[in-house]
């Protein structure tokens, strides 16, 4: 029976997409809670980290009740797309941003804090803006360790099941993540495909933690 790889490339898709937005939305979320000091600052902390501590479900059911078609974000949606949003691959990705946001902040979190601020307050002497500081000074620093936290986002979002299928469902040819379809496969008694699949997945998984591992700054004792 061949192998339908049509969730491979839609679950690499996701996860290329799920990235991109968790590091535009993560990175600058990042820098808040490593610069700044603010009310509430604990809270949007904990409110980062919530995803990864609750159940997939509990993640899911939230997504369902302020994206779906009764929602006024669901509502807005379908105005603008024409169609809802559960139950398409776009839900794929918001599930997966859920899912890797709160990884990419905590590391790019770590990055930042470890950054010589020397560098910094010389860019600030010299009349740079803020702004300025954190992409020409900061940002490049780090660059190695945020890369690393880009590489951990996207193999996790590649990875997701439990928000995906509540979200997304498990539509073949059109919603069916790598995850979801190894989990079919094996309830189908599909063997042959679980295995391959299984096998890609963890040797792409593999690369990308071996990648992660060797952006990750290394301190040599001595």
């Amino acid at each position: 029976m061949p192998i339908d790889w049509f969730p491979l490339w839609l679950s690499l898709r996701v996860a290329l997409l799920a990235t991109a937005i968790a590091a535009a939305v993560g990175i600058p979320v990042a820098y808040l809670l490593a610069n700044r000091e603010f009310r509430g600052r604990d809270i949007l902390d904990a409110a980062v980290t919530l995803p990864l501590v609750l159940p997939p479900t509990v993640v899911g059911y939230y997504l369902l009740v302020v994206l779906g078609r009764e929602s006024w974000l669901g509502h807005v949606y379908e105005w603008v797309f024409g169609g809802p949003l559960v139950f398409t691959w776009q839900a794929a990705v918001v599930a997966a941003v859920l899912h890797a946001a709160p990884l990419l902040v905590k590391s790019t979190r770590a990055a930042l804090e470890s950054v010589d601020h020397a560098y910094e307050r010389a860019a600030r002497t010299l009349g740079a803006p803020e702004w300025k500081v954190f992409l020409r000074v900061t940002l490049p620093l780090a660059r190695r360790p945020v890369l690393a936290a880009a590489a951990l986002a996207f193999a996790r979002s590649l990875g997701d099941f439990g928000v995906t299928i509540m979200v997304a469902g498990n539509i073949p040819g059109r919603t069916q993540t790598v995850a979801v379809a190894i989990y079919d496969a094996v309830e189908g008694g599909n063997g042959d495909t679980a295995r391959w699949m299984v096998l890609v997945v963890s040797a792409v998984s593999l690369a990308l933690l071996t990648l992660a591992n060797r952006l990750t700054p290394r301190r040599i004792p001595g």
